[in-house]
């Protein structure tokens, strides 16, 4: 017994000479890490589909060629699975459009803005703030789905640094992924943080998708095989939505932890975080949690 007691003391003891350890659990309790990056990345591979169909229907062909050429850098995808989505984007663009519509268009935009819906209540779960009103968002919804999808077909040429080589493109991908969610955070906060606060987890968030995006072209290809091998169209089905899983789970860790860094000393201090920021009285944390957790 005296053992245990004198663990759980040893224990606590360290607990108390790291508080940011502490506070860094906490946040990542209070954000739910793992079930706000499935359900975004069920909301991204819902709505890819879609988007698909319809960038191949009204895109050019030099966007569509583009696409193809960043699916495969970013996520390394190739063989059969490349070629079905090359088939999506090199349909008969005549008949698609018959088919979609402006109606069509419209649903799959409303559809796939839920994305943005499920990304801004990260960022305000992480940040301790309460759900901005319709008007003050909806619009931001739609912004940011069209700026991801500009950034997804910029991505191969990002890689390459413009032709460059792959080399420069190690940076130049660093900074605009950097930049995207930088901006990201301030838009679907609905500017109720000031920029400077928001950039720890921009940082965090640009340099772990950069990370995983170069480290996707080496693990991607060879697990789709074996999936494709064992269990046929749906194994690629499992292996990209996994692939989404940690994707989404990179930026909820980053966007979380940047919070937690932003209100550290000295970094409060130079990003005059406790002046610029909204931030909630921290008794209001359980119920901020209890309401983010209710909602769809």
């Amino acid at each position: 017994m005296s053992a245990l007691s004198s663990s759980v003391q040893a224990v606590t003891a360290l607990w108390n000479r790291m508080p940011f350890v502490g506070r860094v659990a906490s946040q990542l309790t209070v954000v739910n890490i793992f079930d706000c990056a499935t359900r975004l990345a069920a909301q991204a591979f819902l709505s890819a589909i879609p988007v698909l169909f319809v960038i191949g229907a009204f895109a050019p062909q030099a966007v569509r060629d583009q696409l193809v050429e960043s699916l495969r850098t970013v996520m390394g995808l190739g063989g059969a699975t490349l070629d079905q989505v090359q088939g999506v984007l090199t349909a008969d663009s005549g008949n698609v459009k018959d088919a979609s519509g402006a109606v069509g268009v419209l649903v799959t935009l409303a559809s796939a803005t839920a994305c943005s819906r499920a990304l801004q209540r990260v960022c305000e779960r992480s940040w301790h703030m309460r759900s901005a009103g319709l008007k003050v968002v909806m619009w931001r919804w739609v912004a940011w789905l069209v700026v991801l999808l500009v950034a997804l077909i910029a991505q191969g040429a990002l890689h390459d640094a413009f032709g460059a080589g792959a080399l420069l493109g190690i940076p130049v991908s660093l900074v605009a992924s950097v930049m995207l969610w930088w901006w990201t955070q301030h838009l679907l906060l609905g500017g109720r943080v000031r920029w400077l606060p928001l950039l720890p987890g921009a940082l965090i968030t640009g340099i772990a998708v950069v990370a995983l995006t170069w480290g996707s072209r080496l693990y991607v290809p060879r697990t789709l095989e074996r999936s494709v091998d064992q269990f046929g169209p749906l194994g690629a089905v499992f292996t990209l939505l996994s692939w989404l899983i940690v994707f989404f789970a990179c930026i909820t860790v980053g966007i979380a932890l940047g919070y937690v860094v932003a209100h550290e000393q000295p970094f409060d201090r130079w990003l005059r975080t406790s002046a610029a920021t909204g931030r909630t009285d921290p008794a209001d944390d359980a119920d901020l949690a209890e309401e983010s957790a209710q909602r769809p």
